[in-house]
């Protein structure tokens, strides 16, 4: 029998239209689960949800496992890290190499095509356990990252926006950032957010998912968000993903989040009123089984219209189609010739090494400290509990890497080197203090690789202090007046540290920030030391000091300061106290000079005759007011290496907005370019800034708004003022 769901020349939703037409109600229901029966009578196969791909294929997901045939992926950065790099490009290419080792797996049998990443989130507060997964704490940075990591995964070479090489998916919406902190766990936290800091931090990149990468699914989370549980919150899902933004794709729940909207947050009387309430508000897919369990009953008690369960299942279904489900034999169809031999390619394990280099991050060197040289160096001491690091490099959601590098293997690569751990583990309750001491001494040299693990920040772990664990800082210390030589310090995590002690001491030359640089970081860093990479990276999210830890709430969601409670706020944008590191910080081996070129020194908006600005005072004026294209206009950035060594260079963009209203950011990122220049070389880059877009603000009601008066372009350290008048 030939069924019009299986023609691949008609359109996707004819075909969705006929496949959900021969379905019975239990059929129906049975495809809106992670672990879908498919329909065996008409041939259609189970198919499973649930892969990850983070930083690379992993098998966390029950759909993707490794084997003798594939043993391994390419296992690049954790995200933080990636996103240090502050490359567009560099995004979109791990996206690339990805998804083809995604799709090799799936040929062999051992992937699915629907992959459950990236992780979108702000990295708001600096305890938050799964900061690492995300792109950090800027609203434009997560976002250049989100769209471009989804479109390097979905996007075919054959150009076919509306198929998908695979499907990936932005989580956690929204608003999720406490995993569990001080007694308050993320099943039971209420997140209290103000509609000016949804729409001006937590909303953007999960809408530059959307409409910038065409992302084929979006993630509910389990929090709730301001009173009501993100996945039955019919605003946040129809109304903001679906009618809003538009959503090409499905909307999935965050695992077994429907049982504990139930069970831990008691949200409805019954299960089937939890599972109406999911598919009412827009759900589509369920993670676990409660909507395979609940959805019947919910549908005879009149709770949810069977054309809502119709509406749901089309869209998953819609989704398989775009990957190419029903269209024949996956072989014959595009990427049907990759197989295990296109997985750990050593091109891919270069771009790893490539992307851990191009995120490290240089924090302080002394004179005449870094790049080390090897042939200066006849004994290097690497101490620390990081040192020898496999799996800590990788971070949480890894799968098995091709191979590790670890920093001891890469340091040793170069130079003799003497290794003692100094701590048995990050958590460092003791110190071996003495025999660190002696290893030091006698060495020319001394790298320390300190920081963190997963028994530290993790998901489901936030940390209650930011100062390195244990005895760390005792260690470093004692190890450094001991040492003769260089001393430079390695810092390994997800998250920012208070290391004042260390940027103050003298005795400590150089600090190097590597996140957790995944399979090669070990090579990059190695790379970096001695002086065949020059690093580019810059700081992703704010480094406070310990005090931060100790006097702010993490479950205070508020962005903005609050002088009345004496809250601090969040990240660059608005919190005003001391800082370890600022955003965006970062050193070069290289000297880089900036120049502004001929930008425009006013704006005039026009406006309609009738507006009320043209008759009243104004200080700022409705985005939707404007004729957005008549406010766009280019800057040109002129960047001169001046030094000796070739390298990256990150060029940031920042605005300061005039203080129209309250709250209004002190700062904020506009765009970022990343050139690479060799000795002495200059270049030029461009930006198209819309005043709409990269000047505007939001008021207390959430509201867009481009502020009228002085705006500030600021990259490195230029200046540029641009009034905007009517």
């Amino acid at each position: 029998m030939n069924f019009s769901f299986c023609d691949s020349s008609l359109p996707i939703e004819t075909r969705v239209n006929d496949l959900i037409s021969r379905l019975t109600l239990e059929e129906k229901i049975n495809n809106l689960v992670s672990n879908a029966s498919g329909v065996p009578r008409l041939g259609i196969p189970g198919y499973k949800w649930w892969s990850e791909a983070l930083h690379g294929v992993s098998n966390v997901g029950p759909a993707t496992h490794f084997s003798r045939l594939v043993p391994g992926a390419t296992s690049f950065p954790q995200v933080i890290l990636t996103a240090s790099s502050f490359n567009k490009t560099l995004f979109k290419t791990i996206g690339k190499v990805v998804s083809t080792e995604a799709r090799a797996m799936y040929n062999a049998g051992l992937a699915g095509l629907t992959y459950w990443s990236p992780n979108v989130n702000i990295f708001r507060d600096p305890r938050w356990g799964r900061g690492q997964e995300t792109p950090g704490e800027d609203p434009v940075l997560t976002s250049k990252y989100a769209a471009n990591y989804v479109q390097g995964l979905q996007e075919r070479d054959d150009g076919d926006t509306n198929r998908l090489k695979v499907g990936a998916s932005c989580k956690h919406y929204t608003a999720y950032d406490v995993d569990k902190w001080e007694g308050v766990d993320r099943y039971h936290f209420n997140a209290m957010v103000t509609r000016q800091d949804m729409e001006d931090t937590f909303q953007p990149p999960f809408k530059s998912c959307v409409v910038d990468g065409n992302v084929a699914s979006i993630m509910c989370s389990y929090n709730k968000v301001n009173g009501k549980p993100t996945c039955g919150d019919p605003d946040l899902l129809q109304g903001v993903i679906r009618d809003q933004w538009h959503l090409n794709g499905y909307i999935g729940s965050d695992c077994d989040s429907l049982d504990i909207m139930f069970h831990s947050q008691h949200w409805e009387q019954t299960p089937e009123e939890i599972a109406a309430d999911a598919l009412n508000a827009g759900l589509d897919l369920n993670c676990g089984d409660y909507l395979r369990v609940n959805t019947l009953g919910a549908v005879k008690d009149g709770l949810v219209e069977e054309s809502v369960v119709d509406k749901a299942a089309s869209n998953n279904f819609a989704t398989l189609m775009r990957l190419g489900f029903f269209d024949g034999d996956p072989r014959e169809q595009m990427y049907g010739e990759l197989g295990p031999q296109d997985v750990c390619t050593e091109a891919h394990q270069e771009l790893a090494r490539e992307a851990a280099r191009q995120g490290i991050v240089l924090l302080k060197n002394s004179f005449g400290s870094l790049p080390l040289s090897p042939n200066a160096i006849q004994s290097l001491a690497v101490i620390g509990p990081n040192a020898d690091a496999t799996t800590t490099m990788l971070g949480n959601y890894a799968g098995i890497p091709c191979q590790y590098t670890t920093p001891l293997q890469g340091l040793a690569n170069s130079v003799e080197t003497v290794y003692h751990a100094g701590c048995s583990n990050p958590r460092c309750a003791t110190a071996q203090l003495e025999e660190a001491r002696e290893v030091a001494a006698a060495a020319d040299a001394v790298v320390l690789v300190m920081g963190t693990d997963l028994s530290v920040e993790n998901e489901g772990r936030d940390r209650t202090s930011i100062s390195l664990p244990g005895q760390q800082n005792r260690l470093i210390s004692e190890v450094a007046s001991a040492s003769k030589g260089p001393v430079i310090l390695v810092i390994m995590s997800g998250g920012g540290m208070d290391i004042e002690f260390a940027k103050q001491n003298p005795k400590i030359t150089s600090i190097l920030w590597v996140g957790l640089p995944g399979e090669a970081g070990g090579a990059a860093l190695a790379d970096i030391i001695f002086g065949r990479y020059n690093p580019s990276g810059r700081l992703p999210m704010t480094w406070y000091p310990q005090s931060f830890a100790e006097t702010v709430n993490m479950t205070n969601m508020n962005m903005r300061p609050d002088p009345s409670t004496g809250h601090p706020g969040y990240t660059y944008r608005f919190y005003r106290g001391e800082t370890v590191y600022p955003f965006g910080y970062g050193l070069s081996y290289s000297i880089f000079i900036q120049r502004v070129l001929k930008p425009p020194k006013h704006l005039h908006i026009s406006l309609d005759e009738g507006h009320v600005c043209r008759s009243s005072e104004c200080t700022t004026i409705e985005v939707g007011d404007l004729n957005c294209e008549d406010l766009a206009f280019d800057i040109v950035i002129g960047v001169s290496n001046v030094g000796e060594m070739e390298g990256s260079y990150s060029i940031l963009l920042f605005s300061y907005p005039p203080q129209v209203f309250p709250n209004v950011p002190l700062v904020q990122l506009v765009d970022f370019q990343k050139v690479f220049l060799a000795p002495k070389e200059t270049t030029f880059v461009r930006y198209n800034v819309d005043a709409c877009r990269h000047l505007s603000v939001v008021d207390e009601d959430g509201n867009k708004k481009v502020a009228l008066g002085e705006h500030v372009l600021h990259v490195g350290d230029v200046t540029h003022s641009l009034n905007l008048s009517i």
